[in-house]
């Protein structure tokens, strides 16, 4: 295993569990902006329909998908920056 690679691991599992909270917060703003509502339904919300529930289940899981993608590769970006080496 590449050194950069071994240095990389543990930056990557703090990067990536900050992207989930920048990602969740963002997810929050794109559902109050769409719908007006401050929380999104849940899977076992009574009141809401399947639409309604699998639409935020969706956009949740793309953004989700989108931003950790973004920062996974910004972060190895980074290492080849200061290590030369892709750490991938």
């Amino acid at each position: 295993m590449r050194k950069s690679k071994i240095v990389y691991k543990p930056v990557g599992m703090a990067v990536g569990a900050l992207s989930g909270m920048v990602a969740g917060a963002l997810f929050k703003q794109v559902w109050k902006a769409l719908r007006h509502e401050a929380a999104a339904p849940d899977a076992t919300d009574e009141d809401r329909t399947w639409r309604e529930v699998l639409l935020a289940a969706a956009l949740q899981g793309a953004l989700f998908a989108a931003v950790k993608a973004a920062v996974d590769r910004a972060g190895a970006t980074t290492v080849r920056r200061l290590t030369g080496t892709w750490p991938g």
